[in-house]
């Protein structure tokens, strides 16, 4: 069984809702607690926990078989979520994605994978997974969400041109893409980074 963490505002009265991605290493309590920096005090807030700590056990840029079964087991907990939140009543324009690292790889990867009009996607430090961009994977339009993109040139675990390839690939799917790379920022979630998805993303 998943273990997801919740904070916020319950579901039942809440009007939107922000899944939240840990990082490799991390875990769902570390990610929850950067909501106490995002305008995010009307949201539910839901974290699920990867078993180790990781969502699956090589690089991103690994041949995407390197990382099976667990990538398609962590993409398959991001769908059940999506899934248990449509059928509460809540609209696909209602939840919102954010992740660090490895868990804003996951993020990016299930979004483009079933793309639709999201309320909104939050990356830090991340791309779509595989040693190489399969169009044949991504389905969908994203219909103008929101999404904003950060990252660091250079940084340890993301290739800024895996970040530009990811940029191209959901402004071709729809997406209206913020990207920032920030010079010599190291592999972390800046306050600049914060500032930016306040102001695109989590706009009061």
């Amino acid at each position: 069984m998943q273990e997801i963490l919740t904070s916020g505002k319950d579901t039942d009265q809440a009007k939107k809702v922000l899944i939240m991605i840990h990082g490799r290493g991390g875990s769902a309590q570390d990610i929850l607690s950067l909501a106490a920096d995002l305008n995010v005090g009307s949201f539910a807030l839901l974290a699920p926990q990867a078993k180790d700590n990781s969502w699956y056990p090589q690089s991103f840029l690994a041949p995407r078989k390197a990382n099976e079964p667990y990538l398609s087991e962590s993409l398959e907990v991001l769908a059940g979520l999506v899934r248990s939140l449509k059928d509460k009543g809540f609209a696909t324009d209602q939840i919102y994605f954010l992740g660090f690292s490895q868990g804003a790889c996951l993020a990016l990867e299930f979004a483009a994978s079933n793309a639709v009009r999201y309320g909104g996607v939050v990356a830090f430090t991340g791309g779509v997974i595989g040693d190489h961009i399969d169009h044949r994977n991504y389905h969908g339009d994203f219909d103008g969400t929101p999404v904003f993109i950060g990252s660091s040139d250079p940084d340890m675990h993301v290739p800024v041109s895996r970040v530009k390839e990811t940029t191209e690939l959901y402004e071709g799917m729809g997406a209206s893409v913020t990207e920032i790379i920030y010079e010599n920022r190291g592999h972390t979630i800046s306050h600049a980074e914060i500032v930016q998805v306040n102001k695109l993303i989590f706009a009061l």
